[in-house]
């Protein structure tokens, strides 16, 4: 991605949240949008993971933190319907929460005149070490993410890391 800081190192997993996509009806559209920004800034990251809304989510997200990830991102379930329980699955398995990261992305979406952004339910935080966000299912979505992302992920990965020295002395005992 143009202009973009690009890691020289880490791993990143997507999931898709998308019964229809689990079941075989629809295809997964914005999984491989994910995947292939996260590869864009230098992430290691497979191929997707399709799982139907509701205890598989959790069940995903748990086999991703096992594999020691550097950033997992789900998409797909962060919406008002009854089966959209993704940020339900997921905020159990965090043990920090990082608010700004989503408060961003429904103000890009915003920003960028999509008002339906405000509706998004998704949630940030750190599991372990590995850095967790929740997505709306919208390949638009994935993309503009991305470009919020982008930006962020070498500085939250050196954190996570334990790597980042404060800058001007912030911080310091």
């Amino acid at each position: 991605m143009p202009g973009r800081p690009e890691l020289t190192s880490g791993t990143a997993r997507v999931v898709t949240v998308s019964t229809s996509a689990a079941a075989g009806w629809a295809a997964d559209r914005s999984g491989p949008v994910l995947v292939d920004g996260l590869r864009a800034l230098g992430l290691h990251t497979p191929d997707p993971v399709v799982v139907a809304d509701g205890d598989a989510v959790g069940r995903a997200l748990r086999a991703c933190l096992r594999e020691d990830v550097d950033v997992v991102l789900l998409t797909g379930g962060t919406g008002l319907t009854a089966d959209d329980t993704t940020p339900e699955q997921v905020l159990p398995l965090l043990g920090t929460l990082v608010p700004g990261i989503p408060e961003a992305l429904r103000a890009d979406g915003v920003r960028r005149g999509v008002a339906t952004a405000v509706l998004s339910r998704g949630i940030a935080g750190v599991a372990g070490r590995t850095l967790v966000v929740t997505l709306p299912g919208s390949t638009g979505a994935c993309r503009d993410a991305l470009e919020v992302l982008g930006p962020l992920l070498p500085h939250v990965l050196r954190m996570l890391a334990g790597t980042t020295a404060h800058p001007h002395g912030r911080g310091e005992a």
